[in-house]
């Protein structure tokens, strides 16, 4: 893994290797074994470099046979090698043994259209020096993460925000002036791509190239970007009498074989994170079959409540497949955390199980530099609980809604807990969205605030949900499963991934996230993903034999932490930050109402850690990156 940043100028100013340093040097963490610089006229590339395969010969920029071409490059091609013997055998010479000079080659070979023959997690930047252009592009899930800022005068971009504002021609403003735009976040807890938390600043989508041309100094054409693909279309329909569910069972088990083998190729120490979950458990299970070595594993609990640690079971699979496994029990420590994470994450991120991500990420890293994770597999199979409580609104829909309004109003009489399956606490967020249509029902069940406290915090519209409204057809399950795929897996769940991992100098990879098996599970019958109430049934039966049949059969159990327990044990930093004079005179929110929330979950009332954490990461990005943003900082100070 790396970092890459770099810029164009239209304005005929010279691009200095000092102003590339600048900008390079705020992604240090993301690669802490180099740099390297690639300067033009008036354009330059950089990167740092995190080193796993071909670690003495693959220093970036990486070229072509003649060096017209340039590349920098973060991620990992798993079908380099097939990709390095086909081009070989067009005449290309390579240099290098490593996968990222594959990428000068296949731009050379077909041009725009490179990216569709990878395999693998990416984000690149390359400049044509013949064409005097500069083609990006991005992974089909979002694992690899791409920002850019334009005007009439630069182009920059960067594999994080801070790198884009080392640049002194990049403006550092804050996009929630706009109402819709902090209703957005507040409804989803993250920015949906493209749009972030910065005015001018844009992610590029995933699955997306972007091509930017430079000719005589002007900008001719700029933001010419196209999709080279995209997500399958999931098929609704049911099992039939003619299927084989075997050869599902097979092709299955077969396909995410060689999804792992392929990203077990690195030349450093690599394990896994196991949660003692599904996913990551069937992904051990398969790396043992692949390797003769002992495959070193990774899990962590906490202290203070013990229906969020999943360390026993972890164990268990641990032993079951005889894994190297170390475990880490960690004190709670939310608020230590605050300012570390909101500065990876150069946005508000309110998605709290960032905090045990990278505390496991740290951890693991002091014994391997590579981790294969579970990520992906609810989103595949349909794993989430909320999947069939999508599925039992549609038939509850004949019920008055007068009536869930009523059972609604009555479980709010009772106190919420703040265990992981507090019954009070689903029952309040099940009867409060079985009042909506299908689509908005699950809404509710994902959303960090409500549509209630967003109009009372902002009195503006609900453009969250106005959002997810146009992310999702239908209330149909397959069209839910496809606007996860859309929103939840890239903007979320794949954002924290990467920032987590990459604050701590670990590279991670997701099997489950290979084009080849979504294809694959796509056409899989809706009825073997989630079949009655038993969720990711087909991958049960694929983990059959491999795994014990408790760990297959247990509920599920999200990745998660006591950040509820914690907050009432210790409310007073949360007032410290959210109830300050800095945060009253930003006037963004209405005060009395966050004062409400913070009494409600300190009595016990009710269990607000979501919706504090979700204003906790929004001021604390106003201090960092607003308030006080120091040019070239890396990470936060000790």
């Amino acid at each position: 893994m790396c970092g890459i940043c770099g810029a164009v100028h239209f304005d005929g100013k010279v691009m200095t290797e000092s102003l590339l340093r600048q900008m390079n040097e705020s992604l240090v963490h993301r690669g802490p074994d180099g740099d390297g610089f690639y300067c033009g006229e008036n354009m330059g590339l950089a990167m740092r470099r995190l080193s796993i395969i071909d670690l003495a010969g693959s220093d970036q920029p990486l070229y072509n046979e003649d060096k017209s071409i340039a590349v920098v490059f973060n991620g990992e091609i798993y079908n380099y090698r097939q990709l390095r013997h086909d081009l070989a055998q067009q005449g290309h010479t390579f240099h290098t043994d490593g996968d990222g000079e594959t990428i000068a080659h296949l731009y050379e070979q077909y041009g725009t259209d490179a990216p569709q023959h990878m395999r693998g997690q990416f984000a690149f930047a390359l400049w044509d020096n013949n064409e005097k252009c500069l083609f990006l592009a991005r992974d089909r899930f979002g694992q690899k993460p791409l920002y850019y800022y334009h005007d009439n005068n630069i182009f920059v971009f960067g594999s994080e925000i801070k790198a884009l504002l080392n640049h002194p021609s990049v403006p550092r403003e804050s996009a929630f002036d706009d109402s819709h735009m902090l209703a957005l976040y507040l409804g989803y807890g993250t920015i949906p791509a493209p749009m972030t938390a910065f005015k001018g600043i844009k992610m590029l989508e995933p699955q997306h190239t972007l091509t930017v041309d430079y000719h005589r100094g002007a900008l001719q054409t700029l933001l010419q970007s196209q999709a080279y693909w995209e997500i399958p279309s999931i098929t609704d329909r049911r099992f039939r009498p003619t299927d084989n569910i075997q050869d599902y069972i097979d092709g299955l088990r077969e396909i995410l074989r060689e999804s792992v083998e392929l990203r077990m190729i690195a030349d450093v120490p690599l394990g896994a994170f196991l949660s003692g979950g599904l996913d990551s458990s069937l992904i051990v299970a398969l790396m043992q079959q692949v390797t003769t070595q002992q495959v070193k594993t990774f899990s962590i609990g906490f202290e203070g409540d013990d229906s969020f640690d999943e360390t026993p079971y972890a164990k268990q699979v641990a032993d079951t497949l005889h894994t190297d496994h170390t475990p880490f029990i960690v004190k709670p420590d939310a608020m230590g955390l605050l300012e570390k994470l909101v500065w990876h994450h150069d946005q508000p991120f309110a998605d709290s199980s960032a905090i045990p991500t990278f505390l496991v990420s740290e951890l693991t890293r002091q014994h391997v530099t590579v981790a294969l994770t579970g990520d992906g597999g609810d989103e595949m199979f349909a794993g989430y609980e909320r999947f069939y409580a999508a599925n039992l609104f549609k038939r509850l829909q004949v019920l008055p809604h007068s009536l869930w309004q009523g059972i609604n109003a009555l479980v709010g009489l009772l106190p919420e807990g703040t265990s992981y399956r507090s019954l009070t606490k689903r029952a309040a967020r099940f009867t409060q969205a079985a009042t909506k249509s299908p689509v908005m029902a699950y809404f509710d069940l994902v959303r960090l605030l409500s549509a209630d406290q967003i109009h009372e915090l902002l009195g503006t519209t609900d453009s969250a949900a106005e959002h997810f409204q146009q992310q999702v057809r239908d209330g149909k399950l397959a069209s839910i499963l496809e606007g996860n795929m859309q929103t939840y897996l890239p903007d979320d769940l794949l954002i924290k991934a990467d920032r987590c991992i990459m604050a701590a100098s670990l590279e991670a990879r997701a099997p489950f996230l290979d084009h080849k098996l979504a294809e694959f599970a796509a056409d899989i019958p809706m009825d073997l993903k989630l079949k009655g109430s038993t969720t990711k049934y087909i991958l049960k039966e694929a983990a059959r034999g491999l795994l014990p049949d408790s760990i297959i059969d247990r509920k599920k159990h999200g990745f998660g932490m006591p950040l509820g327990a914690w907050l009432r044990k210790d409310i007073s930093p949360v007032k410290d930050i959210l109830l300050s004079d800095t945060a009253r005179q930003r006037n963004l929110l209405n005060m009395p109402v966050i004062e409400k929330l913070i009494a409600e979950h300190e009595s016990g009332k009710r269990d607000h850690n979501r919706q504090l954490w979700t204003l906790l990461t929004l001021e604390q990005w106003q201090r960092s990156f607003i308030d006080d943003f120091q040019l070239g900082q890396s990470h936060m100070k000790p």
